[in-house]
């Protein structure tokens, strides 16, 4: 945890807003919580144990730590559900802090290419950019954060809220990229770094447009959600049709169930995410497979056309039947 360079400690310094002054113990106490919370805390947010003696932390933390207990004592935040909270936002910004800092060092390396290691370039050429795009990534982050927030709450006005304020009913997708693996094979870092950034691209907007969510993209895989049956099954059949048009991208398998989803800590769990989930590993390529909740809620409407296909045994379900979807006349 020790710093090793000046330049290495003037970088955290400018990042972390503050030096490090206090131990572990010493945040616990000026908090005001216990040091086993504090330390749950710690490691919920995914970084490794401290030693008692390790000056680590700086005023920051301590603010930080503090707000968490305040929180707590005012019933926002329920002592018992704190360090998932902390794991949920962890993810998100680790993975956010990941392509922030390979984006800063591709135009470091850019703006520095042929110089010697022992030259005056990188390092320095890091500080400065990092003083420059910290606090404009800060606020890019907080009017992100707030227009989902807004976007939310007005949704959630909008909707009945049902009895268990943590379950609702949604429609589920997953989308899976046929073939990832072979793929990666035969294909340069680049270029598998751009079939990514399609993927990515290409299902952001057509979930967006088609008022979904999404939920979470791993790999070759994204997880999406619509409030409404038909919005998640125009979703479904446009994310097939549109990577039809990327020639850089493999095709894709979609599977679409609805239900009481229960929805925790931006990510989602129950029988309907795992129906999704069968049903997109049974579909064949280019191929939208459906449950019959969302099969009988789409047969009335002349936008989809539906053909039931034979029950199949999957992990977990041993008769689950399946419609093919696609766009009807």
């Amino acid at each position: 945890m020790t710093a090793s360079h000046p330049l290495d400690e003037s970088l955290e310094e400018l990042v972390l807003g503050a030096p490090r002054r206090f131990t572990r113990l010493q945040v616990a106490e000026a908090a005001g919580l216990a040091p086993e919370e504090a330390h749950g805390l710690w490691r919920a947010l995914g970084f490794p144990k401290v030693g008692d003696e390790e000056v680590v932390f700086t005023q920051r933390d301590v603010d930080a730590a503090r707000l968490m207990a305040s929180l707590g004592d005012a019933g926002v935040l329920a002592p018992e559900v704190r360090e998932a909270v902390a794991r949920a936002v962890a993810q998100s910004m680790a993975r956010l802090a990941e392509w922030q800092v390979g984006m800063v060092r591709r135009v470091v390396e850019s703006q520095t290419e042929g110089e010697s290691e022992s030259g005056p370039g990188a390092p320095e050429r890091s500080l400065e950019l990092a003083a420059a795009v910290v606090p404009a990534f800060e606020e890019l982050q907080t009017y992100v954060w707030r227009r989902h927030l807004a976007a939310t709450i007005q949704r959630l006005f909008v909707t009945s809220a049902p009895e268990d304020s943590d379950t609702w009913p949604l429609v589920v997708g997953f989308a899976d990229m046929v073939g990832f693996t072979h793929t990666t094979r035969k294909r340069s870092t680049g270029e598998l770094s751009e079939m990514i950034e399609r993927f990515e691209a290409a299902t952001t907007d057509v979930i967006a447009d088609g008022h979904g969510r999404v939920v979470k993209t791993v790999g070759d895989e994204v997880l999406f959600v619509a409030d409404e049956i038909a919005d998640g099954a125009r979703i479904a059949l446009t994310l097939r049709d549109r990577v039809r048009t990327e020639p850089a991208l493999p095709q894709l398998r979609i599977g679409l169930a609805a239900g009481p989803v229960l929805a925790r800590y931006g990510d989602v769990y129950g029988e309907v995410v795992n129906i999704a989930s069968r049903l997109t590993a049974h579909a064949r390529p280019d191929s939208v497979l459906v449950d019959r909740t969302v099969a009988e809620a789409l047969q009335a409407d002349p936008g989809f056309a539906l053909r039931p296909l034979r029950p199949v045994a999957v992990r977990g379900y041993r008769n689950l039947h399946p419609w093919r979807l696609e766009t009807g006349s």
